[in-house]
């Protein structure tokens, strides 16, 4: 038996690469359900001022194709809380990058709250999709 029942993820999973499968793998060894939102192509806009490079639909297409993954939802807002309330999470899974950041700090208070833990997983080092898109212009 794994550590959690249901554990969440996030991501826009843009130009899916080998960090984004080490998250989702790192993070299917410790539950035993992996629920994963993808950002939509408006979050990600709104956001990053940018449109994911594939669009949401193929996104979710190559999310649900990992073995790791058991179910897909769309994240179209940054209210982390809520889906986890909604999907009943004990465990939320972000890469260490992340880790000491204000906005995580109270992420951890209030998922602490319902039940749910924070879990660093470490980061890829030397791919994101930042880099890729870089890579990709330069040519």
């Amino acid at each position: 038996m794994k550590k959690y029942k249901i554990g969440y993820t996030t991501g826009v999973f843009d130009m899916f690469h080998i960090g984004h499968l080490n998250i989702l793998r790192r993070a299917k060894e410790q539950c035993e359900t992996l629920i994963v939102g993808v950002s939509t192509d408006e979050l990600c806009h709104s956001r990053k001022h940018k449109y994911p490079v594939i669009n949401e639909h193929d996104r979710v297409a190559i999310i649900e194709s990992v073995r790791y993954v058991d179910r897909v939802v769309m994240q179209a807002d940054m209210d982390k809380l809520r889906a986890v309330k909604e999907l009943g999470a004990d465990a939320v899974f972000v890469g260490s990058d992340w880790k000491g950041s204000d906005a995580w700090n109270q992420y951890e208070q209030e998922f602490a709250q319902v039940g749910c833990e924070v879990v660093y997983l470490d980061y890829t080092d030397g791919v994101s999709s930042s880099m890729l898109r870089k890579k990709i212009e330069q040519r």
